[in-house]
């Protein structure tokens, strides 16, 4: 483990010059410094691009081959990991195996400070072998500084096992861009709050999160045009933006809609294919499985 003098030395470890003396800013000062400094987050983002771009087409392929995408992270890099894996399942109306995560002290670790559990290689280790990882599958490691024992434990472990791995990190030339066989780093300088790598450096694991799932499962074909097609319709929100979706695809009124739901068996996906490749849903049903999902396929539009 490097020494603390070396840890001190982290681009999100440096004191952040703008914001000096903070506990004497008003409410509107303290307000402003934080936002000014989260505009940062976009740009530095920005530049690394090609390198998300790749991730997506790593993990649309797992997807596409029966693999899954697991995450793995510590304090809030973990909690971010199980954000956007929890989110994935009503988004895109995929099973919850297809996108999992590892947090350093289980799930208590979601609502407590359990930090103490993120030193641990052996842990790391101990909780990916229970995922049991295969080349089919991406691990991707969440760590800010880029040395987290915890992570790095896991990230080593599923690289024995054949995944692909990724590490995304704020700090180049760290353990982790040496151990996943993609990296993805984005300086987002110093914090605010020195060292509070919730703030910065947690918004911009939380953009590019996004980016790698809604990038993924819309290379699946769970996205038509911008639009969620293939939402589960658990409540009336949903049900709703459900029947808007076809209206907008369509130009159907509301009751045409509603009755093309009804009559895919409360599918979107279905109403849509059978609305726009003016088939059966028992066809629709047979285009949707043989395109894996894929919308835009099974109707035969390109």
């Amino acid at each position: 483990m490097p020494p603390l003098t070396e840890l001190r030395e982290l681009g999100t470890e440096i004191p952040n010059p703008n914001s000096v003396d903070l506990d004497r800013k008003s409410a509107l000062e303290i307000a402003k410094i934080i936002n000014a400094e989260d505009q940062k987050v976009a740009k530095a983002v920005a530049k690394q691009l090609p390198a998300i771009a790749k991730a997506i087409d790593l993990v649309a392929h797992a997807f596409q081959n029966g693999g899954r995408l697991i995450y793995v992270g510590t304090g809030t890099s973990g909690r971010l990991g199980a954000l956007d894996s929890s989110e994935c399942v009503p988004t895109f109306n995929v099973p919850p195996r297809l996108v999992q995560y590892l947090i350093a002290g289980g799930d208590y670790a979601l609502g407590h400070a359990t930090e103490v559990s993120e030193d641990s290689t052996e842990m790391g280790e101990h909780d990916m072998a229970g995922k049991k990882p295969t080349k089919k599958d991406v691990v991707l490691g969440l760590a800010v500084s880029g040395r987290t024992p915890y992570t790095l434990g896991a990230l080593a472990y599923a690289r024995r096992k054949g995944a692909i791995t990724i590490g995304i990190t704020a700090n180049p030339g760290t353990p982790i861009t040496k151990l996943a066989s993609h990296s993805i780093v984005i300086g987002v300088g110093p914090e605010v709050l020195a060292g509070s790598s919730r703030m910065k450096a947690g918004t911009m694991q939380k953009m590019v999160l996004n980016m790698i799932t809604t990038g993924a499962f819309t290379r699946m074909g769970y996205v038509y045009s911008n639009l969620m097609v293939n939402l589960h319709l658990k409540n009336r929100k949903l049900t709703e933006r459900g029947i808007g979706i076809l209206q907008q695809l369509t130009g159907l009124d509301r009751e045409s809609a509603v009755d093309a739901l009804q009559a895919a068996g409360g599918s979107v996906p279905v109403a849509l294919v059978v609305l726009e490749a003016g088939v059966t849903r028992k066809e629709a049903e047979s285009r949707l499985k043989k395109a894996k999902g894929n919308v835009r396929k099974a109707i035969g539009k390109k």
